[in-house]
């Protein structure tokens, strides 16, 4: 989309506006302006022209135009209807210098997840990855992945599903009543995963060069094409509009890691809609197990469990949900 038509839906956003007060707006003819539209009606958009003005009445389903309409978040959105991976193409955009932009794939090829487990991506999905270049140390990084587990849950809650999180980067949908399907031989009561977040960060010791936060959800995706330990907004709630979805957790990203935001407000809210604490865990770290009960999270989202030796702080690992019978054996 070219630069005079991402201006006329921006002046479009607040209502209707006249034609020649955009062609003034914009420096350009009101000829040109027509010619704008045109193209923009041709793409999907529904634009009306009455006595006060140009109208966007409708938007199309998905598409970098359609989400950056009314998008109240500083990114720029690049769209794909096919890449193998939204967090690889940030990654070379933030190798050409760039930042705050959104990657938005309707189908990854070669998605995945934290340690390199393969992550479907079918189309359906929300599948994005947030470029940006914060300014904080990169000891603090790891509050931007509880972010945007916290952004990912608020817009699935809004959507009407009972979203919760899993110690770290996991969104997880308590399974029906009577349903343990979801549960395996461990981890009851059963809960199905939703979505997912994968953070990348290239940095020196004391700045972040740039962060790449992946964020894959499970959106118009059918339940009969998923995994038994994965659920989807359709199979919970039917479908969803993706468009304004994404809308949402972009905001709340961009709402919670503002420059002077508090950052740690976002554990505030991410225990609000914490899955893991209060329940018995077990993780795996690189160097052990650590079994207890998962009692706090500390900034910038260690994980806090309270084991028979005492608690301990665990920066980084593996976190499973255990059944009672399974606690210390």
């Amino acid at each position: 989309m070219n630069d005079t038509r991402r201006a006329i839906l921006s002046a479009l956003e607040d209502g209707p506006v006249e034609g020649p007060a955009l062609a003034d707006r914009l420096g350009v003819s009101r000829a040109a302006v027509w010619k704008q539209i045109e193209a923009l009606r041709e793409a999907g958009f529904g634009i009306e022209s009455g006595d006060d003005g140009y109208e966007v009445v409708s938007v199309p389903d998905y598409g970098a135009a359609a989400i950056a309409f009314g998008l109240d978040a500083p990114y720029r959105i690049e769209y794909h209807d096919r890449l193998p991976s939204t967090n690889d193409r940030a990654r070379e955009l933030a190798d050409d210098g760039e930042s705050d932009v959104v990657v938005v794939a309707d189908e990854q090829t070669g998605g995945r997840g934290r340690l390199d487990r393969e992550w479907r991506a079918p189309s359906g999905g929300v599948w994005a990855s947030l470029l940006c270049r914060p300014r904080r140390p990169p000891a603090e990084v790891p509050i931007y992945t509880l972010a945007a587990a916290v952004a990912v849950a608020r817009a699935a809650r809004e959507a009407g599903v009972d979203a919760r999180i899993k110690w770290p980067n996991d969104v997880l949908v308590p399974a029906a009543d009577g349903d343990t399907s979801a549960a395996g031989d461990r981890g009851a009561p059963a809960e199905r995963k939703l979505a997912g977040v994968l953070t990348e960060m290239e940095g020196e010791a004391d700045r972040v060069s740039w962060l790449v936060v992946g964020i894959g959800v499970n959106a118009n995706v059918d339940a009969d094409t998923l995994p038994p330990a994965a659920t989807s907004l359709r199979a919970e709630v039917g479908g969803v509009d993706r468009r304004v979805f994404l809308q949402r957790v972009l905001e709340t990203f961009a709402e919670l890691t503002a420059d002077d935001a508090d950052l740690s407000a976002i554990l505030d809210a991410w225990r609000e809609r914490a899955s893991t604490l209060g329940r018995r865990v077990r993780v795996e770290t690189p160097t052990e197990t650590i079994e207890g009960e998962a009692v706090d999270v500390r900034f910038p989202g260690a994980l806090v469990v309270r084991t028979d030796d005492g608690e301990r702080v665990v920066s980084a690992g593996d976190c499973e949900h255990l059944r009672p019978s399974e606690a210390g054996g």
